[in-house]
Parts: C-alpha cells; sequence; structure tokens
C-alpha cells in the first residue's frame, strides 16, 4: 500500500476498532481498519503452548459476561464458555493464610470498598486516602488493586475506581478470548503492520500518514490506547491539546501474566487461588490450574510489574519461583517452568495493560470519547465511564463511535 482512500479509516485494530469497523460494515459503510501489529486484537491475544492449550496473554476474563457482547461473539464462532467461578470468589489455599486470617482479609477488603462508595458522593480523593489506617491488610488490599486496576492507590481516582460497573458474573473462553476478538475481524478490511504516524485534519479529507503510505478518509475512529495517545501529542495536525490531556489523566496501569506449567498438579485443585504473601504490596497472585489444566497463571501489578519487566522476562519466573518455594518448600521448584508471557508496559502499541483515572481526573474517560469537528471520533476501554479496562469497554464504545460516524454521514446532529 502506497496510497489510499476509504470513508472512514479506524486507527487501532483492537476490541474497539473491531467493533466499529463490524458495525460500519453492518451500515454498509466503507472502512479501513489500520493496525500497527502484524495482528488483530491489540492488548487481546492468546498464544497456544505446546500441549496446544490457549493462554490470554492480555484480557482473559469476560466480565459482567451476561450482559458482554463479546459473549454472544464468542458463541456464534462455536467456541466453549467456561462459567467456573473464578479463583478469587474462592476461599485462598490456607497456606500461610488461615481461613480465619481469610475472614479477616474479607471484611478488610469490604470495609474499604464501602469507604470509596461513599467518598464517591463527595470530592474526589485518592484511593489510597480511604484505607483503613494502620490496618494489617492494607498491604494486601494494594496489592489485589494492582491486579485490578493496574496501579496503586495512590494514583486512583476514588471516583473512577467506584464507577467500575461489574455484576460479578465472570466467564472465559477455554479457546481464548483474544483469539474470539481477533477471529471478530477476520472479514474486515485491514491494514496490518502499518503503524499511523499522523493523523493530519486541516483539509477537506483527513490525510493519515502511515508506515505504508497515506490513506485518506472522510472521518476517522481512533481507538489508540490512552498511553499512546499521552505519549504522541503529534500525532494530530493541527494538535489537539484537549485530548492529549485528557489521555494524560487515564495513563495505563500494568498487569502481566506468566503461565508455568505444573507437574503433578493433581495435588492441587483446579481454579484454586494462593496469594505469594499477605503482607506486602509486592507480591503475586497464583491461579492454580486454571481450567483444570497442568499450569499455574501468575498475575503481578503496578510498579511491581514495572520493576520486573525493566528486568526482563525471566525475572517473573524467578520471582515466582521465590514465592511458591517460600510457601510450598524447595522441591517445589522443579515442578514449574515457564510457557509464555508478554510485557505489555514494554509493548510500543501498547505502553500498559488498561486505563484507570489519575485523582480529579474521571471527567478525562468523557473529554477523550467527545468527537471533534464531526470527523474524528475516539473509542477504547479508556473512553468507557463504567466499562474501561475491559474488552467489552471497547467493544461497547466502538460501536458508539461507529453508530456517532454513521449518523454523521447521514446528515444528522451528534
Amino acid at each position: 500500500m502506497t496510497n489510499s482512500k476509504t470513508e472512514v479509516a479506524i486507527i487501532g485494530g483492537g476490541a474497539a476498532g473491531i467493533a466499529a469497523g463490524r458495525r460500519l460494515r453492518a451500515a454498509g459503510t466503507d472502512c479501513l481498519v489500520i493496525e500497527a501489529r502484524p495482528r488483530l486484537g491489540g492488548r487481546a491475544r492468546t498464544v497456544t503452548d505446546q500441549s496446544g492449550f490457549a493462554l490470554d496473554l492480555g484480557c482473559g476474563w469476560l466480565h459482567s459476561a451476561d450482559r458482554n457482547p463479546w459473549l454472544k461473539v464468542a458463541e456464534g464462532q462455536g467456541r466453549t464458555i467456561d462459567s467456573t467461578p473464578p479463583p478469587w470468589t474462592k476461599p485462598t489455599l490456607p497456606i500461610g493464610f488461615s481461613l480465619a486470617e481469610q475472614h479477616d482479609f474479607s471484611n478488610a477488603m469490604e470495609g474499604f470498598h464501602e469507604r470509596v462508595e461513599t467518598a464517591a458522593k463527595g470530592p474526589d480523593v485518592a484511593a489510597a486516602t480511604l484505607l483503613a489506617p494502620d490496618d494489617r491488610w492494607n498491604n494486601l488490599i494494594v496489592a489485589v488493586g494492582t491486579y485490578i486496576s493496574g496501579a496503586e492507590f495512590n494514583d486512583i481516582s476514588a471516583h473512577d475506581f467506584a464507577n467500575y460497573a461489574d455484576n460479578g458474573v465472570n466467564w472465559r473462553v477455554v479457546e481464548g478470548y483474544g483469539a474470539t476478538i481477533a477471529a471478530a475481524g477476520d472479514d474486515l478490511p485491514v491494514a496490518l503492520d502499518c503503524p499511523v504516524r499522523r493523523i493530519d485534519h486541516s483539509g477537506q479529507r483527513l490525510r493519515i500518514e502511515t508506515a505504508k503510505g497515506v490513506i485518506t478518509a472522510d472521518q476517522a475512529i481512533v481507538t489508540l490506547p490512552s498511553a499512546v495517545l499521552a505519549e504522541n501529542e503529534r500525532l494530530f495536525t493541527p494538535l489537539l491539546p484537549e485530548k492529549t490531556q485528557a489521555a494524560r489523566g487515564l495513563p495505563l496501569g500494568l498487569a502481566d501474566k506468566l503461565f508455568l506449567s505444573l507437574d503433578r498438579a493433581e495435588e492441587f485443585d483446579p481454579d484454586i487461588r494462593l496469594f505469594g504473601a499477605n503482607d506486602r504490596v509486592s507480591t503475586a497472585a497464583y491461579h492454580l490450574r486454571p481450567f483444570g489444566r497442568p499450569q499455574i497463571e501468575a498475575y503481578f501489578g503496578g510498579s511491581h510489574a514495572a520493576a520486573l519487566e525493566a528486568e526482563g522476562e525471566r525475572a517473573f519466573f524467578e520471582f515466582a519461583v521465590s514465592e511458591l518455594v517460600s510457601l510450598l518448600g524447595s522441591a517445589f521448584a522443579r515442578r514449574v517452568k515457564p510457557i509464555h508471557m508478554h510485557r505489555w508496559g514494554a509493548d510500543p502499541f501498547a505502553r500498559g495493560s488498561y486505563s484507570y483515572a489519575l485523582p480529579d481526573m474521571a471527567d478525562c474517560r468523557t473529554a477523550l470519547a467527545a468527537p471533534v469537528d464531526g470527523r474524528l471520533f475516539f473509542a477504547g476501554e479508556a473512553c468507557s465511564r463504567g466499562d474501561f479496562s475491559t474488552a467489552h469497554g471497547g467493544w461497547i464504545t466502538g460501536v458508539s463511535a461507529a453508530k456517532q460516524v454513521i449518523a454523521v454521514r447521514q446528515g444528522k446532529h451528534v
């Protein structure tokens, strides 16, 4: 491709871009999905290990599954839906964490969430200010928060945290959530390996400069991660400082997953959880035997994940082994081997896992989603007020942006 034209350019081929493309195609609107990677899916990525198991290195849970539009897509593709309750809804293995202590922790966590809900009615504050002073469980509450938001509560808006809409129904796709999302774009016109360098909206038509040439379009739907928009203030010509400012209020947190093989896995019940430690923030959570497989899915979040990323993938494995050995004995080190992971913070087309709002910045989601001049539209999980950090947040905002484009093209006011 050297030069091309389309009616609507969709910049980014993740969940939002694919959803937008499907809605536009259904309306008979010519569109082109422009993706920097050699694959579709964005921050949803499924790989297959040597045993043939599908591993979701990015999003893996159908959160709010009974209202999640990706559920219908997955079922339409003939995929297998696993509704086994997630490990965080069950007691944790009582190894170094007694059932009585788990009960106390659950109460402390519940109290924290209640204080967040109450604080949402007043001026915004950092969520960390709502931790009970000197509570022995604060470090573990913060650690769990890094798995949820990708960042520590000092940096997270209490209003934004309270806005997250989760109905507690969490399912998985056996063949991979990332594979489901990528396959949903199979019928769309796509330009892969095609990073967008500039979006010139000064002329009558948009001029989109890419690594493979120039694409002109009437409208564009921009679905790039907020961190990418924040780092590239010169992406738009003329500049759009309000978009850059909004994106900077919505940094991407970091949540990395490391998959380990597990020898003699039958020792453990399927789909149970083990914390590496319960008295510090820099710890991992270990999902043992996901789907009943002989594996461990280890979760790392926030600044802890960032520090490990700086050392390389091997650092994740060494840290996981050190924690597991401290709980299960030195012989356990011989029972695990690394399978796969992806460092999302080091990914130049992601720069993190999913968005959170800084204190006093929850309204940046609405600002980021606002269209510009009836020609530039925005979508992605960071644009969702209640479904941020999820693939279905990407879908919902992608469809919304596509509907706005269709309305403009039909001469309707948006």
